[in-house]
């Protein structure tokens, strides 16, 4: 077999790979133009987040939509009322079927599609630590939209940063090679877990967002409540982050992103969420909010309430980075 077809090959091979671990992937909606009406919004980006009414809460003092990760499901399309009977229901359940399927499943061969394959490939390619080819990408693309591949990469670095919490940089603008780079420092490329899953970075960002924007802490009613607006639930297994209670419970409070405590006095006992050391060192409230400020294509200033505690600590982390910098030259 000739080199190029091999290469072809082995890059859908990569693909394929990944379609067990993702197979649900589509079932989390992108952002959409702000909407007045107050459902949930349909997008054609893959993997990326939605506005809730949750959300919207986390911030009273603040009039801009807010958006956290969703995972909605489709409305099937309703048969016409010419059917009756068991005909009317068989043809229900028929149009069903095949408006849930078209919906959660776009052929490869729309954008779509074709944004779902290549954040795939991108995903296989940040888990086995290797380089993103422009070449290698345009082989997992369908001819008809090659032509469109800035568009499509575009698309796909928005849907893996918001999702997922990882960036994608451009290391050799002759070869048009790139990399995925993860916002914060969790281990095994975000995994937590080393060869398990996908990267968990996207979700700490935005419960690190809900807690800021709750007052630097958050009930864990609140978070259930968030996390629920994502369809995450307590005790369900999620095709993305596993089981979530332990994830944010204990294997993000152990490594000291997140800090989880009873709240003092409480009767019956209920407990609180707080930033963990390790967040404050690898992120900050203004990153967050740059975060979330994307998800809702808007400003950090839109966020009223937090910007002003954002730009303070800006400041006082450039005060504290000075005179460390002092302290290294000169000595204490």
């Amino acid at each position: 077999m000739p080199r190029g077809q091999k290469s072809k090959l082995h890059a859908r091979e990569i693909c394929h790979q990944t379609e067990g671990e993702t197979r649900d992937l589509q079932s989390v909606q992108a952002p959409a133009m702000k909407e007045k009406s107050s459902l949930l919004p349909t997008s054609p980006y893959v993997g990326v987040t939605t506005r809730t009414k949750s959300a919207c809460r986390l911030q009273s003092t603040s009039k801009v939509p807010q958006r956290a990760f969703s995972t909605s499901e489709s409305k099937c399309v309703s048969p016409t009322r010419s059917y009756k009977g068991g005909n009317y229901r068989n043809k229900r359940k028929q149009d069903s079927s095949k408006a849930s399927s078209s919906t959660m499943k776009p052929p490869r061969s729309s954008l779509i599609g074709t944004v779902r394959v290549v954040v795939k490939y991108m995903m296989q390619m940040y888990k086995m630590k290797k380089p993103i080819l422009k070449a290698d990408v345009l082989k997992v693309i369908t001819k008809e939209h090659r032509k469109r591949f800035f568009e499509i990469l575009k698309k796909a670095s928005f849907n893996i940063e918001v999702v997922f919490g990882v960036d994608l940089k451009e290391v050799d603008s002759i070869k048009h090679s790139y990399t995925l780079v993860s916002k914060m420092n969790l281990p095994n490329n975000g995994t937590v877990t080393r060869g398990r899953g996908l990267p968990k970075t996207g979700l700490l960002m935005n419960l690190l967002g809900v807690i800021f924007l709750k007052g630097n802490c958050a009930s864990e009613e609140k978070i259930w409540e968030f996390l629920n607006k994502m369809k995450i639930y307590d005790g369900k297994k999620h095709f993305i982050f596993g089981e979530p209670r332990k994830l944010i419970t204990q294997d993000l409070v152990k490594l000291k992103y997140l800090e989880y405590r009873q709240v003092p006095n409480s009767h019956p006992a209920s407990y609180e969420f707080r930033w963990g050391p390790r967040s404050h060192a690898e992120t900050s409230k203004m990153r967050i909010l740059e975060f979330w400020a994307k998800i809702n294509h808007t400003v950090p200033s839109a966020f009223q309430s937090r910007y002003d505690e954002a730009l303070r600590d800006e400041e006082e982390r450039a005060g504290a980075a000075g005179i460390l910098s002092d302290t290294l030259i000169h000595g204490s």
